[in-house]
């Protein structure tokens, strides 16, 4: 499962001597309310990244990050897990509503979007952006026999 950050505890010190800790607050450095996620599923990973609408990175994950090896990497049971971690650090955030960008054929594009949906973010569309080859590559020479 991911890493967190494990912050060290605020003192602060009464008028008469007594020491209060503070716990440390989840509450980010700015809020955004609308954001870019980006799905790249292929069939040995998923990996989501979420930015801003001008593109800079907020944060992101893959089913490699999270602790899957090998062939799980690839499952959509992974890519789930990868856009529920994603979904809970934008929900903190303050993000109401996202485009979603997906690439590749792997199995792990549509899970991966309903888990960030279930943090009660809306999608407002989804774009594919898949690359496809239009011409191929050059065919083989005719063998001589």
């Amino acid at each position: 499962m991911p890493k967190t950050k494990i912050t060290t505890e605020e003192v602060k010190k009464e008028e008469n001597g007594e020491e209060i800790k503070k716990a440390p607050s989840k509450t980010p450095k700015k809020k955004i309310t609308s954001g870019v996620l980006h799905v790249e599923a292929t069939f040995n990973n998923t990996k989501v990244l979420f930015s801003d609408k001008l593109g800079n990175t907020l944060f992101w994950g893959s089913a490699g990050a999270m602790g899957f090896r090998g062939a799980k990497k690839g499952t959509p049971f992974a890519a789930s897990k990868v856009g529920d971690v994603i979904g809970s650090k934008a929900s903190i955030l303050g993000v109401k509503d996202a485009d979603v960008v997906v690439l590749g054929v792997g199995s792990g594009r549509e899970p991966a979007i309903r888990a960030f949906m279930a943090h009660g973010i809306d999608i407002t569309s989804i774009l594919d952006a898949t690359p496809v080859p239009h011409n191929g590559p050059k065919a083989k020479k005719p063998r001589r026999v």
